[in-house]
């Protein structure tokens, strides 16, 4: 089933990479393990030729315990710094040097897997870090060539030193060709991560600017209407009490209805200016999650004289929170959308999922097109056309994402639309999130 989600900021676009870098040397250094493991067996047990068990068996032990603090070090909310993933190649280069010491020194062919942490730092670290790894390598390759343990062969073998030299060349060559080709190949798919990452920051900064002009416009609209309203409401006060009308019954409920308009159009306006951050009218106000979204559907409802909504609350216990009325107004374009499309019914459900609060609105109207759900938390995204529209949905998805939510939406499997509004309780909280009664 194709769903849509807008909002929820993630981690940093850094994080995220410093983590994916991080768990790439992690995968890379148990493999390491493994096949030094075998080949140190491989060497032993079919070859016969000695090696110093204990001593390479222990650095083996020393990329256990690094990949371990490793992986510990990935579960922390800190991100991953370019240190960090120096320290670790580093030590790779150190223990790779130890074991080349222990067998063979320069003249091992694996020698050749130094490459492999040189290529790594090219691709992983800043440039600063990337050729203390080259001389790192450099200087580690130029001493053991002078010092090492060398191989002596077992009385009676076979094969000669330079045979036994050529055959692990190709090894070492095609385990390098094949570990380059999957690091490289995963590396590209974190870089294509990163790259849309940065497309949808890029993309949100944008839709925000629009957001902040369109603020910045109706609030000058709304200052500029707040006067000819006052004055529109007073004259019609003044009518009211005029004696010829007040005996007409058909003026005065003429009269009644145009005063109740204005009321309604200052209270807009009221709003306005209040999201734009004016002072005009009530600050944030100390409620509960309950309390709120009662509220909030009863004041729709009765504003839009919609009597097909169907409440059902399933938050269950409540929890202080701050509201106002940006918040209040995302729910009204949630439940104005619906309705707009789904006139005999729309279902509006209050639930609980961990430490957030969601609210979804099902309707029975025709559902979202397919391009629709593709573009759900941009503007203008309607099949309607017309000047203003799709906007609804879009201003809801932003409101989520200021607040670290989001906002999604699909296609119910037989007829109808469902959005979900999510927002996390931390963000919402009165002084933290301890349930009330």
């Amino acid at each position: 089933m194709t769903q849509a989600v807008a909002g929820r900021r993630g981690v940093p676009v850094s994080q995220t990479a410093g983590h994916a870098n991080m768990l790439q040397l992690v995968e890379l250094r148990w493999m390491a393990v493994a096949g030094q493991l075998a080949t140190i067996l491989l060497t032993n047990v079919v070859f016969g030729i000695r090696l110093p068990m204990l001593a390479m068996l222990s650095v083996l032990t020393a990329l256990v315990i690094l990949n371990a603090a490793s992986l510990l070090r990935l579960r922390l909310a800190s991100p991953i710094t370019n240190g960090a993933l120096f320290g670790g190649l580093l030590l790779d280069v150190l223990a790779l040097s130890g074991q080349l010491y222990l067998s063979g020194g320069a003249t091992n062919p694996f020698v050749s897997l130094f490459l492999l942490q040189v290529v790594l730092g090219s691709v992983l670290l800043a440039r600063w870090s990337a050729w203390t790894i080259v001389a790192a390598t450099s200087l580690s390759f130029a001493v053991l060539t002078a010092f090492y343990r060398p191989i002596t062969l077992p009385p009676g073998f076979d094969r000669s030193l330079f045979a036994l030299h050529v055959q692990g060349m190709w090894v070492c060559f095609a385990l390098v060709a094949v570990l380059l080709v999957a690091f490289v190949g995963r590396i590209n798919g974190n870089l294509r991560a990163q790259d849309n990452r940065l497309a949808e920051i890029e993309r949100q900064a944008v839709e925000e600017e629009h957001i902040v002009r369109i603020g910045m416009l109706a609030s000058g609209a709304a200052h500029e209407l707040g006067t000819p309203l006052s004055s529109l409401s007073v004259i019609l006060g003044d009518w009211r009490r005029n004696g010829a009308i007040a005996r007409n019954p058909d003026l005065l409920s003429d009269i009644e209805e145009m005063q109740a308009e204005v009321q309604r159009c200052k209270a807009i306006v009221t709003s306005i200016l209040l999201s734009s951050g004016d002072a005009r009218g009530e600050q944030s106000a100390a409620t509960t999650v309950r309390a709120f979204v009662d509220r909030v559907i009863a004041d729709w409802i009765a504003a839009r004289s919609f009597a097909n909504a169907t409440y059902d609350d399933q938050f269950g216990r409540d929890v202080p929170i701050v509201s106002d009325v940006v918040l209040q107004q995302a729910v009204f374009n949630l439940l104005d959308n619906a309705a707009e499309y789904s006139p005999q019914r729309i279902d509006i459900t209050l639930a609980r999922d961990d430490g957030d609060m969601v609210l979804t609105v099902r309707d029975a109207g025709p559902g979202f097109a397919a391009e629709q759900l593709g573009n759900i938390g941009k503007p203008y995204n309607s099949t309607k056309h017309e000047l203003g529209r799709g906007m609804g949905l879009f201003l809801a998805s932003n409101v989520a994402r200021k607040l670290d939510g989001a906002l999604s939406a699909r296609n119910q499997p037989r007829s109808g639309a469902e959005v979900t509004f999510r927002l996390p309780l931390a963000a919402i909280a009165l002084g933290g999130d301890d349930d009330v009664d």
